[in-house]
């Protein structure tokens, strides 16, 4: 283990994962809307809203896929120390992370059964840019329309189509966060 991954978690975590706990439920209540998540310090390449989601989101009995540069010593080590979940391939994921082009090819990841659509994963996606601009949301939790940076738009529209199946995304960057869950409307601007 490295030295490093015993840094970096809640300091006062009760009241830091309710306040990220709140943060995170309002972002996927309100597809499309930027919130801040804080209070840890993961190591790189993790930004700290991707840290903050998976020490909130996860733990134990939990399964992490970690893809592409998350998928490092420093990172693996952190999550092992202070979530203690299962690292496991993509196909057995809870939640995975990583960069976008890095969780591809994405029908690897559960989108759940007719029966138990929430037994799908949830893909806390790292993004370079995070802002209110771009494609057009529509859909529950959005009064009008609302608009979100994606870095693709094909691939949230065939997510969409499988509804009420289908995977859920948090994107971060930096400290902050936006929802995508899977009955958001994406529409080319």
């Amino acid at each position: 283990m490295t030295p490093d991954a015993l840094m970096g978690g809640f300091a006062a975590a009760p009241q830091q994962s309710a306040r990220a706990f709140r943060g995170v439920l309002e972002a996927m209540a309100r597809p499309g809307t930027l919130h801040l998540l804080e209070g840890a310090a993961p190591p790189a390449p993790l930004s700290v809203a991707a840290g903050v989601a998976l020490l909130t989101l996860a733990d134990g009995t939990t399964s992490v896929h970690l893809a592409g540069a998350a998928n490092c010593p420093a990172v693996r080590d952190w999550v092992t120390f202070h979530i203690g979940a299962p690292l496991v391939r993509a196909e057995d994921a809870d939640f995975a992370l990583g960069r976008w082009e890095d969780l591809h090819p994405l029908n690897r990841f559960r989108i759940g059964l007719p029966d138990y659509p929430d037994r799908s994963a949830t893909l806390i996606v790292e993004v370079d840019r995070l802002k209110a601009q771009g494609p057009r949301l529509t859909g529950p939790g959005i009064k009008d329309a609302a608009h979100l940076s994606l870095p693709e738009v094909a691939a949230f529209r065939a997510n969409r189509a499988l509804f009420p199946l289908g995977f859920d995304c948090l994107l971060t960057c930096g400290a902050r966060v936006a929802g995508l869950p899977r009955s958001t409307i994406v529409e080319d601007v």
